[in-house]
């Protein structure tokens, strides 16, 4: 039998390629196979009558959504139900998921939620086509009976603690007001309804704020006769606030007694469940909580819940009619390993499908990260070096420690790798367990899309002004004039008079200003190339663009030419041949460009 491809049996149908491989998923068109990828059609096949109707309905994609009742039923929902099968399985008193922002933190703890809530409604109706409700009665016969209370921290990000307790207090009186059940429960006495009735106008005491979950959930389970299960989402969030808007002792102060009352020895606990992004276990929040148990980034339990898998992603895209820009879709968000399992960015693959499959960096700004400008402000020479090695796409073995804190940042910018991890900047590509209980790891920038985040919102925070930028520009259009006077500019803003004192300076601060070009170039440095070694070569990653190669030259002497220095600098990577390299790979369009230095000045030469 003849057959023929989508593209072709398109167009002879007058209807679109993802429309016929839709009808080639849905069984619509008879005798069509699955080769690889693609689709085989039989060559004599003819469409139905009413076949040729428009693309079929699609559910809509759940950008932002992070309510599980609505997320299911209205929404694509990316099933993470076994989740809870996974929890039922182990059942510790306390855990803790530590996962970057924007990773369906929220969603799945609003899906344990809805799953364990004791309420009026049936709720089982969200989950009887999920992959929960097919492991079972042992299973399904949890569904329904605790009473929960929850709390998302994820929007207090207040300037002062006066705002952040206010906050924290409106969030416990909306949460005590959603159980209103207990307003008039004939189980509880006279002063736990006084202080059900102040928690819920917002007229309680600092000191019952503090104990706030433990009299919640002791008058819950009184209610209800059952132990109450207590959800706290990014109840890191305040914290870091704290942290960078300097209330960070206020804060966590209230918060070791907040937790320790509701998770800590509390008899009307069943079961808690909290998310962030820093386990910050040392900060004494979880002093003696000995029924702790912490997955962070790094363990394989529950590794594949929170972002998209592999088959998670090839099915989605599937669904929505663009199989074939999965090679786009790993190049721009996969890279993440959490434990064992590849993760691809939830939120950039759902805006991508959602903005007609243009890649492009979702994920920049979706949080506050002044945190990583602090680390890097504070820079030490090797880490700066570091940084310049991930940006020109190499990996770098450093030491991760899974309990960082907060207050490290100013005293131990080594830290700076392990939060660059757990926020998601960096992925591991290989574990060294140690025997203090954290790891030696391989790290590098995961995807396209964190090289261009890594620009705006971590390297970017290092240069004083636009003026970095600007000559970044210069660069790419190969304006020899402009780069001059913003070189110039720049170090008049940035170096001192000491600093100049040899090439290699030069050399490191061009390396510096080249590396956030690294989404667009490989970044090379003293490499052979030719009969020579050059200084730095920008090496395209895609051949439609210029290649560049740098030569510096450097006077100390004030007699000496720096024109003339330049003009050596062009004719030794013309004599040298050390576009070479270029040549090899078919890269035809090259820009030379010779810099010589002296001081606070440079001349530059290109052509």
């Amino acid at each position: 039998m003849k057959y023929t491809t989508c593209s072709e049996f398109a167009e002879k149908s007058g209807l679109s390629v993802r429309r016929i491989q839709q009808m080639c998923r849905s069984g619509e068109i008879p005798g069509a196979q699955k080769q690889g990828h693609s689709w085989r059609i039989p060559a004599d096949t003819v469409l139905a009558a009413g076949a040729k109707g428009s693309e079929p309905e699609r559910k809509l994609l759940p950008v932002g959504i992070s309510n599980f009742r609505l997320a299911a039923t209205n929404y694509y929902y990316v099933d993470k139900t076994l989740l809870i099968r996974d929890f039922i399985d182990s059942r510790p008193m306390v855990s803790l998921f530590t996962r970057p922002r924007r990773f369906g933190k929220t969603l799945n703890m609003d899906m344990l939620r809805v799953f364990f809530e004791k309420t009026d409604e049936d709720t089982s109706v969200y989950f009887r086509d999920r992959k929960i409700w097919q492991c079972g009665s042992r299973y399904t016969a949890y569904q329904g009976q605790y009473p929960v209370i929850f709390l998302s921290f994820k929007d207090i990000k207040c300037a002062s603690w006066e705002e952040t307790r206010g906050k924290i207090a409106r969030l416990i009186s909306l949460e005590c007001q959603r159980h209103i059940e207990l307003q008039d429960s004939p189980r509880l006495n006279s002063y736990e309804k006084e202080q059900y009735a102040l928690l819920t106008k917002g007229k309680a005491d600092g000191i019952s704020y503090e104990m706030s979950l433990q009299l919640l959930s002791l008058m819950l389970h009184k209610h209800y006769k059952k132990e109450t299960i207590i959800i706290i989402d990014e109840y890191d969030t305040p914290i870091q606030q704290g942290h960078v808007c300097g209330f960070y002792p206020e804060v966590v102060g209230f918060m070791r007694n907040f937790f320790s009352g509701g998770l800590k020895d509390n008899p009307h606990l069943a079961y808690g469940f909290l998310t962030g992004i820093l386990r910050v276990a040392r900060e004494s929040i979880f002093s003696g909580l000995n029924n702790l148990k912490i997955y962070s980034i790094l363990d394989s339990t529950y590794s594949e819940y929170f972002g998209f898998t592999e088959e998670e992603v090839r099915e989605m895209l599937a669904y929505y009619g663009a199989e074939d820009k999965f090679d786009e879709v790993c190049q721009w968000y996969d890279g993440y390993l959490f434990g064992s399992t590849e993760i691809f960015n939830p939120w950039s693959v759902t805006n991508y499908i959602s903005d007609h499959c243009f890649p492009k960096a979702f994920w920049q700004s979706t949080g506050s990260n002044e945190i990583v400008g602090e680390i890097i402000a504070a820079a030490t020479p090797e880490i700066t070096e570091n940084l310049q090695l991930l940006m020109s796409g190499q990996s770098i073995t450093t030491y991760i420690d899974t309990s960082v804190i907060y207050p490290e940042v100013q005293n131990h910018p080594y830290s700076i790798y392990s939060f660059l991890l757990v926020a998601g900047y960096l992925r591991v590509s290989a574990v060294y367990p140690q025997n203090d209980g954290n790891f030696m790891c391989d790290v590098a920038i995961p995807n396209k899309e964190i090289f261009i985040v890594y620009e705006k919102e971590v390297l970017n925070k290092t240069q004083q002004d636009g003026t970095a930028v600007s000559i970044q520009q210069a660069i790419f259009s190969s304006d020899a004039e402009k780069l001059q006077a913003l070189l110039e500019e720049f170090m008049l803003q940035s170096i001192s008079s000491f600093d100049g004192a040899n090439e290699g300076f030069y050399h490191g601060m061009m390396l510096g200003l080249c590396a956030v070009l690294s989404y667009r170039y490989q970044v090379r440095s003293n490499r052979e190339s030719g009969l020579g070694r050059f200084d730095i070569m920008l090496f395209p990653r895609e051949k439609s663009l210029p290649g560049f190669i740098f030569e510096f030259k450097f006077a100390k002497e004030s007699n000496v030419s720096l024109e003339g220095l330049a003009e050596q600098a062009l004719q030794q990577i013309e004599e040298k041949k050390y576009d070479t390299e270029f040549l090899d790979a078919g890269i035809k369009d090259v820009v030379r460009i010779g810099i010589a230095f002296r001081g606070k000045n440079a001349v530059v030469k290109s052509r």
